[in-house]
């Protein structure tokens, strides 16, 4: 006999709006940074897209609703700690949203893509066309992306392997699984 396990409850967590947004800013903060050296308009043009996307993220986490806005999933720093040391002890909740360590990666993330976006934007400027710290902190911010980035796939993966849920895959149909309360796990947005 073949038993299959039940399939577990899933929600809309990610609507299409948050998933074109995310996708939009992670691939033109990649194909800016790959078009750094010598990408001319391509390299400006990825980047005004990307700014331009940070800067509705921005805009949505603080003025939007639901999961958009950042005071529903940033966590302060206790509770940040908190779930580290139960992510060490195995024990970390399944949140539906994001989990405090990735809010934070998030806030990360749009802090550098927006500084980036703006010094570049800056050094386009007849003031500080040529001026060489624009020009530097634009490379070091740009730079800044590939750990950031290389954290969150990494973060992304190991909560995937662990919690045993495809968050890229729920971050292209925008479905999560949602966890009942008979197993012990409590389900946070």
């Amino acid at each position: 006999m073949n038993a299959t396990a039940p399939r577990a409850a899933t929600r809309l967590v990610w609507s299409v709006p948050v998933r074109l947004l995310h996708w939009t800013l992670a691939l033109s903060m990649i194909a800016s940074f790959v078009t750094h050296e010598g990408g001319g308009a391509l390299h400006e043009w990825t980047g005004y897209v990307a700014l331009a996307a940070a800067l509705l993220r921005v805009a949505m986490g603080l003025f939007g609703s639901g999961l958009w806005r950042f005071s529903g999933f940033v966590r302060g720093l206790r509770a940040t700690r908190d779930y580290a040391l139960a992510i060490w002890r195995r024990r970390e909740r399944h949140y539906v949203g994001h989990n405090p360590l990735g809010a934070w990666m998030v806030l990360a993330l749009l802090a550098d893509a927006v500084a980036t976006g703006f010094t570049g934007w800056l050094y386009t400027t007849d003031r500080f066309w040529g001026v060489a710290w624009v020009e530097e902190l634009h490379g070091a911010l740009g730079h800044a992306l590939v750990p950031l980035l290389a954290l969150h796939v990494a973060g992304v993966v190991f909560t995937s392997l662990r919690q045993r849920e495809n968050l890229v895959a729920s971050m292209l149909h925008g479905r999560k699984r949602v966890e009942s309360p008979a197993d012990g796990s409590r389900a946070e947005t």
